[in-house]
């Protein structure tokens, strides 16, 4: 299991953000196809999510999320990408992914609380 996971991302035309990080690894990393984000929802709300790279000017790339330590609750998934971050749409969304869709946005990265916001690629 790696020790570390590092989060570098420039800001680029998926995510005006830049971010850079490293989290110490409470578990190996796995990917991830769907996350539950709780931005002003209580509920939650389910997004398809994918990596994103500068490859071709913006093309998608594998999802992946790890345990890690947080000082303030012991434990959190980080959710991240490619050299562009993270991109996602609402899960019930079968559009392709693309920078220019109105319904899709792009991240650094996601830091996540729980396992169950959590969801495999489906294949």
């Amino acid at each position: 299991m790696p020790d570390y996971t590092r989060v570098e991302v420039d800001n680029n035309p998926n995510s005006l953000m830049s971010a850079s990080h490293v989290f110490r690894n409470l578990s190996q990393p796995f990917a991830v196809g769907m996350v539950r984000i709780y931005d002003g929802q209580p509920g939650g709300r389910l997004c398809a999510i994918t990596g994103w790279s500068s490859d071709n000017g913006g093309s998608p790339t594998d999802a992946f999320a790890v345990n890690v330590e947080d000082s303030g609750a012991g434990g959190a998934y980080v959710v991240y990408g490619g050299d562009w971050g993270v991109r996602l749409r609402p899960a019930d969304s079968d559009r392709a992914w693309d920078m220019d869709d109105a319904d899709q946005w792009g991240e650094t990265h996601l830091v996540l609380a729980d396992a169950e916001d959590l969801l495999p690629p489906q294949t």
